[in-house]
């Protein structure tokens, strides 16, 4: 980029502000079924927001000083969180693995995740009833440096830093910014392998929350093991968003992809549908090991109990023998309902320990108001938003501008004489 014009010939030189102005402008329809149901519950949720910074946290949840964690931490952040793990496994099967297979989603992955953790993240500050005080986890005031929740602060603020780098060589291309996307290009592997260590550590670091609230947790969720639980189950969880968000954005972004990489989407599906049924088969078999250690077969015949296999049956076993069907049938289908079912079973297995099996006993249960659950949908909804704008302009889904082929063309002669001499 020199004297703030762009390079990229797709942009006919305009100087950067005109460029960005000309960007913010919306495309295509507006009367869609998604922007009639969002827009009038984001204008709202707004609103509720600006009276919950405005009143307090209490004015608009039902949260008290007995229960401070409910909705917005149980399914905004804990469970959020293991939906962007398909960011750290897809890149770690990439450039770790080597398998090329999946190349094509990487860049749609790993935005995915990005925002999803920017907008946890956000949905956290609501969450604080002070919420000026969130940089003492950070820096280790009142907590100190060696607790759980100091360790997440920092693992959280990196791997967005690390998402950011990786998505970076797209936005490069989409300003037209080469030297900047020969730079960030050569960092890319750097943040992948630091991403992927930060995210394994805070997947499990947040199970390790829960660790010290061994009284209040029901039986049949709580155990020791509730760290590697949600590490295994960020897989099989992150890689199901994978499947059914592609599904939906293969249609909606269907003139973005190319020929190739439409016909490779099968493959990719089926690919994914095989790792879920080993990661789930690893995570039931764990959790069976677990309940039979602890001995809760007095609790299975309690409404608890019920619940629990409901999720366990219903949402971990069923989905996962429906992974392993449809793999060996090439059945696209069902594996998009498994995928769809596999959600639903993370969901309500994050909402078990944070919410539902939280203390459990207690004579007045915590239940989520109605303007909980609107500004809980003005995240998920906002997230959908900005996730499309940014399809629409940057070379996410689709290829690459021109220029960036060219200069690997030109580099890879260079690599072969250098590879000769050696």
């Amino acid at each position: 980029m020199n004297s703030g014009h762009i390079i990229s010939a797709d942009n006919d030189g305009k100087p950067i502000w005109k460029f960005l102005l000309w960007e913010l402008k919306p495309r295509g329809k507006w009367l869609t079924p998604f922007n009639i149901i969002s827009t009038p519950i984001i204008l709202l949720g707004i609103f509720l927001i600006v009276i919950r910074f405005w009143k307090g946290i209490g004015a608009i949840t039902n949260l008290s000083q007995e229960i401070p964690w409910g909705l917005w931490i149980g399914f905004d952040v804990v469970t959020g969180v293991a939906f962007a793990g398909g960011a750290y496994v897809v890149t770690f099967m990439v450039y770790i693995l080597n398998m090329k297979k999946y190349q094509s989603i990487v860049r749609v992955t790993v935005l995915n995740g990005f925002l999803a953790y920017l907008f946890y993240a956000g949905a956290l500050l609501l969450d604080l009833g002070r919420p000026w005080n969130v940089i003492n986890p950070i820096i280790g005031n009142n907590f100190g440096v060696s607790s759980v929740l100091f360790l997440v602060a920092w693992h959280f603020l990196l791997y967005m830093i690390a998402q950011l780098i990786e998505i970076s060589p797209a936005i490069a291309e989409w300003l037209g910014a080469r030297r900047a996307r020969k730079i960030l290009s050569g960092m890319t592997l750097a943040a992948v392998i630091f991403g992927i260590t930060l995210s394994t550590l805070h997947q499990s670091g947040l199970g390790a929350l829960f660790l010290m609230a061994k009284e209040k947790i029901h039986p049949l969720w709580y155990s020791e093991f509730i760290p590697i639980m949600f590490f295994v189950s960020s897989i099989f969880a992150g890689l199901s968003m994978v499947i059914f968000e592609g599904s939906i954005s293969g249609k909606v972004f269907a003139n973005q992809i190319s020929d190739k990489n439409k016909k490779a989407e099968h493959g990719i599906i089926h690919g994914l549908a095989k790792i879920c049924t080993g990661t789930m088969f690893a995570y039931f078999f764990l959790q069976l090991l677990v309940f039979i250690h602890g001995k809760h077969w007095d609790l299975l015949n309690t409404p608890m109990g019920h619940w629990y296999l409901l999720e366990m049956i219903g949402f971990v076993l069923l989905p996962m023998m429906l992974y392993f069907y449809s793999y060996r049938k090439n059945s696209v289908f069902l594996i998009r309902l498994a995928s769809i079912l596999t959600m639903v079973g993370v969901v309500l297995n994050r909402l078990n320990v944070t919410v539902i099996g939280f203390r459990w006993d207690m004579p007045v249960r915590y239940v989520p108001s109605w303007m909980e659950l609107v500004v809980t949908f003005t995240v998920l909804f906002t997230e959908i938003w900005i996730f499309r704008w940014v399809v629409n302009r940057m070379p996410v889904l689709r290829e690459s501008p021109n220029w960036v082929k060219e200069e690997k063309e030109q580099q890879q002669p260079a690599f072969g004489k250098e590879h000769q001499r050696a």
